[in-house]
């Protein structure tokens, strides 16, 4: 992956606009975290082939980024985080939030077809 380069990131986020994609999104801070530090609230959110249309795609200028897909309806969904993006063999883009010791914070994935369970 390298890291956030705002004109390429935006022009592959508008390459998916107004079709349905498949959406993974997920957000960790470590399932043992508080293993390691019982004061560490562990929390985390997970979504796999979710459908949908995204009418805009905008991120945020200021780093880590902001990745926000406005949907029809009025409604959003976002990552907040993102530090690096990479397409991959199967032209999905994958987007990532890397902590400072470089460990996965959150993931933003866009697929025109589903992801593998």
């Amino acid at each position: 992956m390298e890291t956030v380069n705002l004109e390429r990131l935006q022009q592959l986020i508008d390459s998916f606009a107004n079709k349905d994609v498949f959406i993974h999104l997920e957000t960790t801070n470590g399932a043992y975290a508080a293993h390691f530090d019982e004061k560490v609230f562990n929390a985390g959110a997970f979504i796999r082939n979710i459908v949908l249309q995204y009418e805009l795609g905008k991120v945020t200028a200021e780093a880590p980024h902001r990745v926000g897909l406005k949907l029809a309806n009025g409604g959003w969904v976002y990552a907040q985080g993102i530090t690096h993006f990479e397409v991959d063999q199967e032209g999905r883009l994958l987007m990532a939030g890397l902590d400072y010791e470089g460990k996965l914070a959150v993931a933003l994935e866009i697929s025109e077809k589903p992801f593998a369970y």
